[in-house]
């Protein structure tokens, strides 16, 4: 298939000289001779679109390999490749024309480059803008070389655009303001260590698209306050992640929160616009920031927030949580990190049972619980699905068996660090019903053998345990990166710093 007619005869005559017969000699059912069927393209009579759907179950290398069939082939790779990832260094910029050209179906692209190398220009990107007009996403890593004045350029050509993520680049606030302002069907906007973004910067935002963002995301930057504007203007925003940058970001999420407030007041039924909602924050990400009580207190007027992280924010107490818990009651994920700094216990958590019914994800790092408040979550959070307990010194078998007792719809359990012991197990072998997976770390107090023992129990149930590895027959080997290597689909609690390794505390 896709060889030519010389290549075929030769591998014939190989044949011919191996076993003494020619294949002339050898004529079909129809009369046509095997000579010829053997070089017969079958894949011509497969239309163009369901080649092109065969090509998109196929990863990159082997799409590459198949390019190089035959010229159609090739053809339909390129039409129907829309998502494409380039090493971005200066080197590329002969070719770049040509590969522009020939994937200019391309809706999501990638452009990284190493910290050793010189990227492309800013010619180059306006270049890619012109030619790749259906372009969706963007994706731009290490591309030091371009400037403002490429991403103005950029910007007017991307009309279409709804998603773009930069970082380790060295634009700053015009470049962004150009996106924000050209690039009206904006949705997604992820910034991290943009180096153009530095004290006395000049404000971001809101722009064109700020009616359109739906989600930010900012991290490692030395003057995350001057994206204030967009953060107040973006009135449909619905999930805002702040990670690891600098100053103190009370004051942001207090305009933030009586933005919300101020709506809600002046609410007029008789002007009520259905794609202006006064409220749709729904998701916020707050890690290793300066926020203290009073951020988390501005934030809970944000009434339909379903999704929150606190991760190292060592200024929040039990007070912020406990306003969150009061005013959010659609809170269905919560993932504190309390860096063991006792400052988040009991009494937040509490009130997170007592006002937050529907949650079904609860992440806790570093929170010392005891059994009254995860008591009071096993009986009052009946959609209680995922489960995860890290670094906590104070629960123990006793807290164990009240979840297992009381959490009938838990599906997922992550203990890891915690002072347990196989009377915990034995307590989890006939509760729980609705438990799929469970993993178990460092929990020096669990037996090998009381795992063995669970699995037989609960044959179907996937256990982790590092003391013997018992996974119920599926997967052997498990990564001890942390929370996320339990199969419970929960967030990394950590940047990706030198703080990810597993040599950290708890490997957390």
């Amino acid at each position: 298939m896709g060889q030519s007619p010389s290549a075929s005869l030769d591998t014939e005559n190989s044949f011919s000289d191996r076993f003494g017969f020619s294949p002339s000699s050898f004529v079909s059912s129809d009369g046509v001779s095997d000579e010829f069927v053997g070089n017969r393209d079958y894949t011509a009579e497969i239309p163009d679109e369901c080649l092109a759907y065969v090509f998109q179950f196929l990863g990159p290398g082997d799409r590459n390999r198949c390019s190089l069939v035959c010229k159609r082939w090739l053809c339909v790779d390129g039409w129907s490749r829309h998502r494409l990832s380039l090493n971005a260094q200066s080197e590329i910029v002969a070719s770049l024309s040509s590969l522009i050209t020939r994937f200019d179906s391309v809706t999501k692209l990638s452009l990284r480059c190493s910290r050793k190398s010189i990227s492309l220009n800013d010619d180059s990107l306006v270049m890619i803008s012109m030619s790749c007009r259906n372009l969706e996403r963007l994706k731009l890593r290490g591309c030091r070389e371009i400037t403002d004045e490429g991403m103005l350029g950029f910007a007017q050509n991307s009309k279409n655009l709804r998603k773009i993520s930069c970082g380790s680049c060295m634009f700053g606030a015009r470049g962004l303001n150009a996106v924000l302002d050209y690039c009206t069907n904006l949705e997604e906007l992820s910034v991290k260590r943009l180096r153009g973004i530095h004290d006395g910067a000049e404000a971001i935002g809101p722009g064109a698209a700020a009616s359109s963002l739906k989600t930010i995301c900012l991290k490692e930057l030395v003057n995350g306050q001057s994206f204030e504007p967009l953060l107040v203007g973006a009135k449909n925003l619905k999930a805002l992640k702040i990670i690891h940058c600098l100053g103190d970001w009370d004051r942001v999420l207090e305009l933030i929160g009586n933005r919300n407030r101020y709506r809600k007041e002046n609410f007029n039924p008789n002007n009520y616009d259905s794609s202006d909602n006064n409220d749709q924050l729904m998701e916020i990400h707050l890690e290793r920031l300066q926020v203290s009580d009073i951020g988390l207190s501005a934030i809970s007027k944000c009434t339909k927030i379903e999704s929150l992280h606190i991760v190292k924010t060592p200024d929040c107490s039990n007070y912020g949580l406990v306003c969150v818990a009061e005013q959010c009651k659609l809170l269905k994920k919560l993932l504190v990190d309390g860096w063991r700094t006792d400052r988040i216990g009991d009494e937040g958590l509490a009130a997170v049972a007592k006002h937050c019914p529907n949650l079904e994800e609860l992440v806790l790092v570093g929170v010392n619980a005891t059994y009254l408040s995860l008591e009071a979550i096993a009986s009052n959070c009946s959609k209680l699905e995922r489960l995860a307990l890290c670094g906590s010194g104070t629960i123990g078998n006793t807290e164990i068996a009240c979840i297992a007792a009381k959490c009938m719809a838990l599906k997922r359990l992550c203990i890891k660090g915690c002072p347990i012991s196989d009377i915990a197990i034995e307590a989890l072998g006939s509760g729980c019903p609705s438990l799929m997976k469970i993993k178990l770390r460092k929990c020096k107090g669990v037996s090998c053998e009381a795992g063995e023992w669970l699995r037989e129990q609960r044959g179907s149930l996937v256990i982790n345990m590092d003391a013997c590895e018992i996974d119920g027959g599926f997967e052997a080997s498990v990564s001890n990166g942390g929370i996320h290597a339990v199969g419970l689909d929960y967030p990394r609690v950590t940047t990706g710093d030198a703080s990810t390794s597993s040599n950290g505390r708890l490997g957390l």
